[in-house]
């Protein structure tokens, strides 16, 4: 029982009650880290140039190195030299035998290079991912760096092998005692289309190998419990996952193809004339040049347009 003289205890002060007056003051309550530091910092630039501007600089780079060269062969392409229409140089390339020529060895060469890496890359890819041997990961880090060889080397080291000189035929005319040896088909047609399907195959084994890396190796070990043959397993499994690959890879190569011009100039293939050829042939060899700018044209413009397929191709595969 309390007293009724005595003084009640004063009650505890709330943490969070403000002070009594006359009290001492507490201590400071304290700012989150950092706080401080952001509200002393300075405030950020702001720059007066609206962000749309930085597109310029590198527009004006792009219109000077690419843009206005390309634009002087359109121009000088529409511009003949002895007058006349602004078409005459077309209709004058459209209609010579050379041309012609021209655009169906280019077309030719591209799409049976293209199918070749097609078949050899993919056989290649599948022995690569799919069939244990020693030293298959040192082949593909070749692979890659294959791709960045330039491609007169591939065609050097053809005509190392394969020339009127080379190792393929000393060997011939050595032991038999021939004059001459048996491989000449380097500076034919079919020389052009090995060196081509020798050098652009690694651009699609490597798509492929990026694509079967993707592929869940459990699919292949159900289809192989289940019975299916190793080439029934390619073509119903392993074959619908690698379309994107090969497509991406093989409209990549038909590109590339279409523009190569060290592969045809150096296996010394005379009877062979592309687009670039004749481009070459009619600036640097006739000085006749709206007819190469005109074909040059034609050129930027199928380059462009499966290009344009590449990019569409190689999105959808996830490239």
């Amino acid at each position: 029982m309390e007293d009724p003289g005595s003084t009640p205890d004063p009650a505890p002060a709330s943490p969070a009650g403000p002070e009594a007056p006359g009290s001492a003051p507490g201590p400071a309550p304290r700012t989150p880290a950092g706080l401080e530091e952001r509200r002393s910092a300075p405030d950020p630039v702001r720059w007066a140039v609206p962000r749309s501007a930085w597109v310029v600089p590198p527009v004006a780079v792009l219109a000077v190195l690419f843009l206005y060269p390309l634009g002087l062969v359109v121009q000088q392409s529409l511009t003949p030299d002895n007058g006349g229409g602004a078409f005459d140089a077309y209709a004058r390339v459209f209609a010579s035998r050379a041309f012609l020529d021209a655009l169906g060895t280019t077309v030719w060469l591209a799409v049976g290079a293209t199918l070749g890496c097609l078949v050899l890359g993919f056989t290649l890819a599948l022995i690569i991912a799919f069939v244990p041997f020693p030293g298959a990961r040192a082949v593909a880090k070749f692979i890659d760096v294959f791709l960045s060889f330039p491609s007169f080397l591939i065609t050097l080291a053809l005509l190392f092998v394969y020339g009127t000189v080379g190792m393929a035929n000393g060997l011939v005319t050595e032991f038999t005692g021939a004059a001459e040896g048996p491989f000449r088909f380097l500076t034919t047609p079919w020389g052009v289309l090995l060196a081509e399907i020798t050098y652009f195959t690694p651009f699609v084994i490597r798509p492929l190998l990026a694509a079967f890396s993707q592929l869940e190796t459990a699919q292949l070990e159900v289809a192989a419990g289940l019975g299916a043959r190793p080439a029934r397993i390619v073509r119903r499994v392993i074959l619908p996952e690698a379309l994107p690959a090969l497509g991406a890879g093989g409209s990549l190569v038909l590109v590339m193809c279409l523009n190569e011009f060290g592969i045809v100039l150096f296996t010394g293939a005379k009877d062979v004339t592309t687009l670039p050829m004749l481009i070459y042939g009619k600036a640097i060899l006739e000085s006749d040049y709206p007819a190469a700018c005109v074909v040059a044209v034609v050129n930027i413009a199928i380059s462009v347009g499966l290009f344009g397929l590449y990019r569409v191709v190689s999105k959808r595969a996830g490239a």
